[in-house]
Formats: C-alpha cells, structure tokens, sequence
C-alpha cells in the first residue's frame, strides 16, 4: 500500500507540472477511466473512511435485528403484549414504524446534505437517532411509546440510508468505489448479527426487563463512533468542490487514492468534475421536479426506485423480521439459535460479496442472484404449503430442514448480489446535480416497501401461510428481466462517465463493452471527416469558379 505524499514521484513519463495551474491543464494520457484507475493505490484512508461511514449501516442492521427477538421475550411480552401475545396489527405496528420514519428521514436527507454537506449531515442524522433510543428503552408499559421511539429513531436511519452511500460514491477512488459502498450492506448484515447475539445472551433474564433494555441501549455506543469519527474525516471532494473548495477537492482525492496532486488521474477527475459542473451551470438552477424531467432522469429515477424496492420484494426482511417466529412454525426448540445461523451465513456471505462486487459485474451478479432467490422461494413456499405438518411440525423433521435449507441458500445469494450491489448501482446512477434528491427518492422506495412488509407480513402469513414466497419468487423473476433491459454495467466507471453513457444512451445490454476512449476517438474521426469534406467541397467550387 502506498500513502499520500505530495512529493512522491509520477509515473515515468509523465512530465511534472511546476505548479497547480499547469497540473490542471496538463494533458492526460488516456481519458479510459479503467486504465487510469490501474495507478490508484489501495490506501488505509480510503478503507478507514468506508469503514467509518459504514457504521451508519450497521446502526440500520443492529436495530432490525434485535426486534425479531424481543417478541419472544417473557418480560416484554408481558409489558407491551396482550395476555403475552401480539396481535398481527400490534407486532406489525412495532416493527413497521421503523421503516416508516426511515422512508421520510430519507427524503428529507438530499436536502440536508446540500444545505450542511455530506459529513456534518452524517454526524447530526446519527445523533438525532439517540433520541428514538431513549424514548425506547425509557418505555415501562406502553407499547405505543415503544413503536414512537422506533419511528423517531428511523427519522435518523433513513437519512444515513440515503447519506452514507452518496458520501463514499463521492470520495472513493474508481478502483475501490463498488467495494466501499458495498460495506454500507456488509456492516448492515454485522448489525443484524450482532444483535442476534446479544439477544440470545439477554432472553433467558426472563424476571426483569434488562432482557430487552440492554440490546436497546447499546444503540447509543453505535451512533456516538459514527457521529464523532465522521467529523475526522474529509470532506466529500465533489461536494467541496461544488462549494468552490478546489484545493481541498484535490487533496482529498489525491491523498485518498496514495497518489500525488498532479498525477493524472488526479487531473481526469478535477477536468471531469469542473466540465459537469459548468455544463450544469451553464443552465437554470437545478429543481427537484428535474429527477423526473431532465435529460435521461426519468429512465434513472424510476430504474433507482425499481431496484431499491426490488431490494425489498426479494423478500430478504421475511426471515430477518420475523425469523423466530417463521421457526418456531417448523418445531425448533430454540429459534433464536436458528437466527444467529442465519445471520452468520448472512455475514459470511457478504464479504464473499464484497468479492463479487470488485470482480464482477454489477449486472451478471443480479440477475444470477435473483434467479437464485426465485429458485429457494419457489422450494420454500412448495415445501411449507405441502410437505409440512402445520399442526404438529415435529411430525415433519424432513421438510423443517429443508425449509432452513433453502432459507441459508436464499442468504447466500441475497448476501452476494442484491444486498451490497444494490447501493452500490444506485450510488452510480446519477449525476453530481441530481444526486442528492434522486438517491432520497430511490431509497424512500425502499423503506416505504421494507414497512409494508413489515406490517402486513403477519396479516398475509395467517391468511396463506408459506405460499407467501410465491410473491417474491415472482419479483425476483421481474427483477431479472429489469436488470437485463434497463441497468448499464458501471463497473471500474468514473460517476462523470457513467452519466454521460446514460445521456448517450448506451445499449444496457452491449454495456460492459463500451469503451469511452474509443468512442471519443471515433467521434473525433467524424468530425475530422466531416470538416475535410466541407474543405474539400469548399476547394472544389473554387477550382470550378
């Protein structure tokens, strides 16, 4: 690994510009993002700022993961149940409302970035979370408090949500961008574990309230690192230089990818980022109606929203939601054991993930993902609905295990495709002048799918009971042919590129070949074709005249 040094040496060959006006304007070998994306360096800054970021993710799993497990809870059961038991509205509203302050803190989060930037937006959206956690674990007999306290503590979530990807797409060098991003979805499969975890330490305190009031206040350690440490990182470089901070947008790139200020894909990125800005400028100020009405938005904001809600139809937050009490249907002694299986596998899975984000293309990986999620669904809805014993499932050890089975197979595909590669896609989808509003909007599509199923989940299981999978087995056969026709491969891309390709209208499927240099080279070709012509032309009526 090599760190920034403002005095280490360029590349051979490359002349070294005497000062930051000339390195501006210094030519760049290539304008082929991927080649020059070969000179970045893997650097600890780069790692430590997705790391930091990524926090905001594992706040989001770490409170999913620990409802699931409260419901089996005596003492909670007795406080905030009816006779120990939660009706379908009740357990819907308590898991639900979290979804649902994350849906309208996500859409006020474009806004909040643009006004404080990236980083301060991180900071204050982590701390206001405490404030839903408080109101949490102050909760004594009402249940009502309790949910109030989750849609508060989703008000901050949501806008991470929505914060945390658009800050490392902004900051991350070309070659680790996708991987990054990606953690967002790895720290959120940590929190899901951890929380199981803890939850499993704490259920047997069945005599006091400590069972569930300790997971609950753990929370506060969480946002207390990501609310402190982001404040010691940098700035996001487009946002700064956005703010008319150019010096420091360098640095910050520079010193993120270990290469020097003038080296040049340092130079690509500044001309690229100055270039989409003055494009920008050149017209109105930018309006938020203009997700949906200019150039090739309309395509972007409704592709966001179909693959963040895809995210949800997968049917993912099924098991993490209500995973003890799906198990203890099939006739385990202990589900809660059952969870942390499946929340290992899930963790596990997303570092193979994060393999496949840096490997593999963005598009292969979903559609082989979805197909396989479709797959486990149809086996799991056939085999609950038909081969098991609903009334006395201990008579059907044979389907309980296939059940869980395919439950790991389906965490194995969501955990290496759609749950990291669908922030990542969605991070690149948009330019620097609609990216804050676009993102809010797309991952509002999110949340506003993941409290649906949080709520009605209960209602639609009483009624069908595991055909229930044959709705997201048909999602995920959508979600297939979505990625196939609409999604452009944005792998080892500059953002500034992948904008233009959309603008171009690159063919999504010929995608992964399109080559920008050379693009450039034949537009170049034309119009020296087309200028020799009209030379030609030009000469060819004087000689007549």
């Amino acid at each position: 690994m090599r760190f920034f040094n403002s005095k280490s040496a360029t590349t051979a060959g490359d002349a070294v510009p005497p000062n930051k006006e000339e390195a501006i304007a210094a030519p760049v070998p290539t304008n082929d993002v991927a080649v020059l994306a070969k000179e970045q360096q893997i650097t600890m800054m780069a790692i430590w700022l997705g790391t930091v970021a990524s926090v905001g993710g594992f706040m989001f799993g770490y409170v999913s993961g620990q409802i699931s497990g409260f419901f089996d809870m005596e003492d909670y059961a007795r406080r905030f149940g009816d006779n120990y038991q939660f009706s379908a509205a009740r357990q819907g509203a308590i898991v639900g409302l979290l979804p649902a302050g994350c849906l309208f803190g996500s859409l006020i989060a474009g806004k909040i970035a643009d006004s404080l930037g990236r980083r301060l937006s991180i900071s204050f959206s982590a701390l206001f979370s405490c404030i839903g956690t408080i109101i949490e674990v102050s909760s004594n007999t009402v249940w009502a408090q309790f949910a109030v306290g989750r849609l508060v503590t989703g008000f901050g979530i949501g806008a991470l949500s929505v914060l945390v990807p658009m800050y490392q797409s902004e900051s991350s060098p070309v070659i680790l961008r996708g991987v990054l991003i990606s953690c967002y979805q790895l720290f959120i499969t940590l929190g899901i574990w951890l929380a199981e975890m803890i939850n499993y330490g704490t259920h047997n305190m069945n005599g006091t309230s400590a069972s569930w009031r300790i997971p609950n206040a753990i929370s506060f350690a969480w946002a207390l690192i990501l609310g402190g440490g982001i404040l010691f990182l940098p700035e996001s470089p487009r946002y700064a230089y956005r703010q008319g901070r150019e010096d420091e947008a360098r640095q910050t790139i520079a010193r993120l990818a270990g290469l020097p200020l003038d080296a040049p894909s340092v130079n690509l990125q500044i001309n690229e980022i100055r270039e989409k800005l003055e494009e920008e400028r050149a017209g109105a100020e930018a309006q938020w109606y203009e997700i949906f009405t200019g150039p090739r938005m309309l395509y972007r904001t409704l592709l966001g929203i179909v693959l963040q809600s895809g995210q949800q139809l997968t049917g993912a937050n099924f098991f993490f939601y209500y995973g003890t009490t799906i198990f203890r249907a099939t006739g385990l002694s202990d589900s809660y054991v059952t969870q942390i299986i499946l929340g290992s596998v899930n963790v596990g899975c997303t570092f193979g993930g994060l393999w496949v984000v840096k490997n593999c293309g963005r598009r292969n990986a979903l559609m082989v993902g979805a197909a396989w999620m479709m797959m486990c669904f149809l086996v799991y809805s056939f085999v609950g609905h038909f081969s098991l014993d609903h009334t006395n499932p201990q008579n059907t050890p044979r389907a309980g295990n296939v059940l869980i089975v395919f439950s790991c197979f389906f965490i194995v595909a969501f955990a290496t495709t759609w749950g990291p590669l669908v922030w990542t896609v969605v991070a690149e989808l948009y330019p620097a002048r609609y990216r804050a509003p676009a993102m809010a909007v797309a991952t509002a599509a999110n949340w506003f799918w993941n409290f649906m199923m949080s709520f009605f989940t209960r209602f639609i299981t009483d009624k069908i009971g595991y055909l229930y999978g044959l709705v997201f087995a048909g999602c995920c056969a959508a979600l297939v042919a979505v990625v196939f026709f609409f999604l452009i491969e944005s792998k080892d891309r500059s953002l500034e590129e992948i904008d233009s390709m959309y603008l171009m209208r690159v063919s999504p499927i010929r995608s992964a070949k399109w080559d920008a240099a050379e693009k450039r080279d034949n537009e170049r070709s034309s119009e020296s074709s087309a200028a020799s012509r009209r030379t030609d032309s030009r000469d060819g009526e004087k000689g007549e005249k």
